[in-house]
């Protein structure tokens, strides 16, 4: 049996380090590979070292308890290392995306009081240069997290390092003061397209809770991992980062842009589990499905499919072991959380026997609910996970979530709090859903996105992309153009998943015989997905998005707004509650 920490036990995220430091003392956990191959190794001990070194130089440059650092940086072991650093100076993170403009995070340091900006390194870092960044003072991950440099007895550098290291310097550290479960961690900025952006705020025990969400939701065995979602975002911080290192797990992180390198980490690392938004597992599957096409086994590998659906899940691994070699050879088990993921693809990936897990939560509330390895239906998020509570609002069924996994609010934004949370303190998403017979989360759309018929009936456009995907129209946006009239603004069926921006998008087209062509294939698409949906839910036509990607937010996110404007479209009502 796994043995794993319980994370009620702790009263601060430095308990949780400490605890993986001595319980898994000589076990490798950090592992940092690119182009050149493994490059970084540090076990459970040293990650609790180097978070001392990264404490110890803080306060030595002069940061004091509450100051807020700002961290810009690829991951990489040394940026949970400054993580767990500053909680121990008593600082406070503030993540930044790196996908993020110059004005939103010109407004986020602002709006977090920053002076300090903990900035990356290499040739996918960030350049604070032309960020409106440059301002700040500045040192990178690497350094803050490094060995101290040679001094000399008299306390003079020798090694360029303006920090002084005495003799006993990590026993200082080791007095200073602990934080609490209600001291603040991280300060993570969940928007900032437009306007003020709102920083959640997260204390030690608000992330402790949602440990003990995740430990109800991933099986206690040992795991490795391949990270290759942001590390300034909670969906890879809390079950990776905070997660994997409570349970011993091996994390692989990986600088380089190849795509080769990326399997060979795979491989390398035998990877058993990983964490991934559904557009990442959509992308490794369109590469495997390129791969078997190169060989000439398209019908080889649906005809093993067909059979292998009836197969349990070890078997099922044994038809793909050729496969699974090129992955490792391990993978058992995949958890997708964040956008919608199409039942088709959770099909294919389980036919191959890897078992695909769906959550659902938010950066306020944490992970909400999750399917389980031993039941994992398509088409919905799963049952609540413990700690968390949730309740459906009265008439619009939005989605409310209480306990000890909800934020305390937004950083210095007293309103935006009180409008985010009920009387009684529950977040609001935003979100709509119910329970299936079974118990579990559907989720079935956002409260601000509802459209509401001429007739009184509530359509949610999120239900309907979510056909239109499975029928093979991933990108796709509908809107009520008209009053009653609603249409499907759509990409060519050809658009790859977009992971960055810049990502590679075939050319919209531009004559009007490429128009008619792309509009030829598009219609028994639109045609299959009608025929899946209710009668009032049916799109009465289609426009081809002029562009090659639609307008998205730094999150990737279309920006939906933005699209209705452009296609003259009715902005969605107040919602209409139709159960009375």
């Amino acid at each position: 049996m796994w043995e794993l920490p319980d994370p009620r036990t702790f009263t601060s995220l430095i308990d949780l380090i400490e605890d993986a430091a001595k319980r898994y003392a000589g076990r490798e956990q950090y592992v940092l590979r690119t182009d050149d191959g493994p490059h970084l190794n540090w076990s459970a001990a040293d990650v609790d070292h180097h978070s001392k070194l990264v404490a110890w130089r803080l306060r030595g440059l002069g940061i004091k308890p509450g100051d807020r650092i700002l961290t810009w940086s690829p991951s990489t072991p040394d940026l949970p290392a400054v993580y767990f650093g500053a909680a121990r100076a008593g600082a406070v993170i503030v993540p930044l995306d790196l996908r993020m403009a110059p004005d939103v995070l010109q407004r986020i340091a602002q709006s977090a009081g920053a002076q300090w900006l903990a900035i990356g390194t290499g040739f996918d870092a960030p350049d604070p240069n032309g960020s409106g960044l440059e301002h700040l003072n500045i040192r990178t991950v690497e350094w803050l997290a490094s060995p101290p440099s040679h001094q000399n007895a008299a306390g003079t550098d020798e090694g360029g390092d303006d920090v002084f290291f005495p003799s006993d310097w990590e026993a200082q550290v080791d007095g200073w003061q602990r934080p609490t479960r209600d001291s603040l961690f991280e300060v993570i900025y969940t928007s900032g397209t437009t306007g003020v952006p709102k920083g959640v705020m997260l204390n030690h025990g608000t992330i402790l809770a949602t440990l003990e969400a995740i430990d109800k939701i991933l099986p206690a065995r040992e795991h490795r991992t391949v990270s290759l979602l942001p590390a300034s975002h909670l969906f890879e911080q809390a079950p990776i980062i905070m997660f994997g290192t409570m349970l011993g797990a091996h994390i692989m992180w990986v600088r380089s842009r190849t795509p080769r390198v990326i399997f060979e980490a795979f491989r390398e690392e035998r990877v058993t589990t990983m964490v991934l938004v559904p557009q990442l597992l959509e992308l490794f599957w369109i590469g495997l499905e390129r791969e078997v096409k190169r060989q000439g086994k398209e019908k080889t590998l649906r005809r093993a499919q067909r059979v292998a659906r009836y197969l349990p899940y070890w078997a099922r691994r044994l038809v793909f072991r050729q496969i699974h070699q090129q992955l490792g050879g391990a993978l058992r088990l995949m958890v997708s959380a964040g956008a919608y993921l199409p039942p088709a693809l959770q099909r294919d990936w389980q036919s191959l026997g890897v078992v695909v897990l769906q959550g659902y939560g938010a950066t306020e509330c944490g992970p909400v609910a999750a399917t389980r390895e031993n039941d994992h239906p398509t088409g919905t998020v799963g049952k609540v996970t413990k700690p968390v509570g949730l309740r459906l609002a009265e008439g619009t069924r939005e989605i409310l979530i209480g306990g000890d996994t909800v934020f305390d609010g937004y950083w210095q934004d007293p309103a935006a709090t009180a409008a985010a949370k009920t009387p009684d303190g529950w977040y609001r998403t935003g979100d709509v859903g119910r329970f299936d017979k079974r118990g579990n989360l559907v989720l079935l759309g956002r409260t601000r996105n509802i459209i509401v018929l001429p007739n009184g009936l509530n359509v949610y456009p999120e239900d309907i992309e979510n056909v239109l995907s499975d029928v093979g129209l991933e990108q796709a946006v509908v809107v009520e153009t008209r009053p009653g009239r609603l249409e499907a603004i759509v990409l060519s069926p050809d658009a790859p998943p977009i992971i960055t921006p810049g990502s590679p998008a075939p050319p919209a087209p531009a004559t009007d015989e490429e128009r008619a062509a792309l509009r030829a294939r598009i219609e028994p698409l639109i045609r299959e997905a009608n025929s899946r949906l209710s009668q009032f839910q049916r799109l009465d036509d289609f426009q081809i998005w002029p562009d090659a990607d639609f307008p998205r937010t730094h999150t990737l996110k279309i920006r939906r707004s933005e699209v209705q404007k452009a296609v003259g479209a009715d902005t969605p009502l107040a919602i209409v509650d139709t159960d009375t």
